[in-house]
């Protein structure tokens, strides 16, 4: 399984891979990490891939997904800032344990995606582009996921923090920061 990212750049989407133990589900908690003094969230969208492809064309691309969830991508910002004034990579700040939320799945298509998380905010990449850019550099396959941020920057969390979304009303993502 690949986890395939579209986040939030000034130079606008940037593709981005995580390995599968970034993975938060079940409305466990999200525990802040030791070894960095200031975690931010993004809100995403999270679409699960349902069959295989290569070079799917924007308009062919919502046949390869079959669930959307809502979903928050943490990132650790000092480690971000550090890496990027030293012109290093900067995947230590993305992919690291427990850095992706997952909410609960909805059937496609999905009418609605709502929180304040979500609120008067735009996806840097639509569903379809997003699966047509990823199948333009990897073949992708059932089970896959590709996750994409909303334009902002991250804002940071706090202790005790309770971040939720709703799909067509029903919440489905729950996360408690600890």
């Amino acid at each position: 399984m690949k986890i395939i990212g579209f986040v939030y750049t000034s130079g606008g989407a940037e593709m981005v891979l995580k390995g599968d133990s970034c993975l938060l589900n079940g409305r466990k908690p999200f525990f802040l990490p030791e070894w960095s003094r200031e975690i931010g969230v993004t809100p995403c969208c999270i679409l699960r891939v349902s069959r295989l492809g290569k070079e799917i064309a924007p308009k062919f691309a919502s046949r390869y997904y079959d669930a959307i969830a809502p979903g928050a991508d943490f990132i650790a910002m000092d480690i971000l800032r550090e890496a990027q004034a030293a012109g290093k990579p900067w995947t230590k700040a993305l992919d690291f344990d427990y850095s992706l939320a997952i909410g609960e799945y909805e059937p496609t298509p999905c009418t609605s995606l709502k929180g304040s998380e979500f609120d008067g905010k735009e996806l840097v990449l639509s569903p379809e582009e997003a699966v047509a850019e990823a199948s333009k550099v990897m073949t992708i396959r059932q089970g896959d996921l590709i996750y994409i941020q909303v334009k902002q920057t991250p804002r940071p969390v706090q202790k005790e923090e309770i971040i939720r979304t709703e799909i067509n009303g029903e919440e489905k993502l729950y996360c408690k920061i600890k």
